[in-house]
């Protein structure tokens, strides 16, 4: 008897810690909620879910998730058609509430509208401050202006017009047909009609109006000695005959400028006088990379990556600044963007 008693004993603990080892207390769920990582997608791209229970618990892989009341395999979902889908997560037995999402063909999207003013102009040259000083005046009016400065006239120290900042861009002048400066062009194309401080509407006027179907975001990284700089440009209708132009501009360069205006104080010479969005290098032709027409239909996105010792004639890497725009079959603008160093950028859609 004590034999046996012992045996029903030991059966008795050995069950004890078995099913203590076994059993697991599952805390109650109340209710579960489902999330994407966007409501509206082009067709073709992924849509990520994710569930959780209402103590904040993921719970993405135990749950099951329908589109349309039909079970997916995971928790990501793509269509190729234009449309809306009901999208709902049960795990449990508990149900989240319903999530509506659609996929469209891209054409429904608009981009924020920039204007593109390039400033050819020159420490040397007398009038140019006048254009500076006007620039200055539509910014103040607009956060959608994105200026450069293109130096010119000679690299030679010996010359009258030397300019150490002097940027090569004859090619594009030529094509221009418009001598002497200062000269200021809107898009690349439209002279901005001097006297230009006089006529900041003509700049103002074309930030507004009709969005345009592309838009650009730069993504870039800049060490002590290179550059790794990506562009991309999403579409929202078909373009053909589009071309890419990219500048490395630089900000914060102090050199006297000679100067024939009242402005700036009406000195003569302008002594340590700051030189911003000075053009330094192009990482492009200066009328642009050819974009295929298969990358420029609605709902694609162009990608280019440039990766670049830094510009020896970078004065400081940390003034660097990044423009990209976007040049159509008559070499006028599109649209423009500009990025500081070490920025990841998103497109500017609505």
């Amino acid at each position: 008897m004590q034999k046996a008693g012992y045996i029903g004993l030991f059966v008795l603990m050995l069950s004890f810690f078995s099913c203590s080892t076994d059993y697991k207390i599952i805390d109650s769920v109340e209710s579960i909620s489902l999330t994407a990582d966007s409501s509206i997608k082009i067709i073709g791209e992924t849509i990520v879910f994710t569930v959780s229970t209402n103590n904040g618990t993921t719970i993405t892989q135990e749950a099951k998730i329908s589109v349309n009341n039909n079970p997916i395999e995971g928790n990501t979902f793509t269509s190729n058609q234009v449309g809306s889908y009901s999208v709902q997560a049960e795990y449990l037995g508990v149900l989240s509430e319903p999530l509506t999402i659609s996929f469209q063909d891209g054409s429904e999207i608009n981009f924020v509208k920039r204007v593109l003013i390039e400033d050819y102009t020159g420490t040397w040259c007398g009038n140019c401050p006048r254009v500076a000083h006007a620039i200055d005046l539509a910014k103040n009016q607009s956060d959608k202006i994105i200026s450069v400065a293109i130096h010119r006239s000679s690299s030679n120290p010996a010359d009258a017009n030397y300019d150490p900042y002097n940027f090569d861009s004859s090619e594009l002048e030529s094509y221009l047909n418009m001598s002497g400066y200062p000269k200021a062009l809107l898009n690349r194309l439209t002279r901005w009609q001097p006297l230009e401080q006089n006529n900041i509407t003509q700049v103002i006027n074309l930030t507004q109006g009709e969005n345009p179907k592309l838009g650009l975001s730069l993504s870039n990284e800049v060490t002590a000695t290179s550059i790794n700089l990506n562009v991309k440009v999403k579409f929202s209708k078909d373009f053909e005959g589009l071309n890419l132009v990219v500048y490395i501009l630089e900000n914060g360069l102090i050199y006297e400028q000679t100067n024939y205006t009242n402005f700036y104080g009406g000195l003569p010479y302008l002594y340590d006088f700051q030189h911003d969005h000075t053009l330094r290098t192009c990482l492009t032709p200066l009328f642009g990379q050819p974009i295929s027409s298969a990358e420029t239909s609605v709902g694609k996105t162009f990608s280019k990556t440039y990766s670049i010792p830094i510009p020896a004639n970078i004065a400081n890497r940390n003034n660097i600044e990044f423009v990209a725009f976007i040049t159509g079959v008559n070499n006028r603008t599109i649209n423009v963007r500009k990025a500081s160093p070490n920025v990841e950028q998103t497109f500017e859609e609505f």
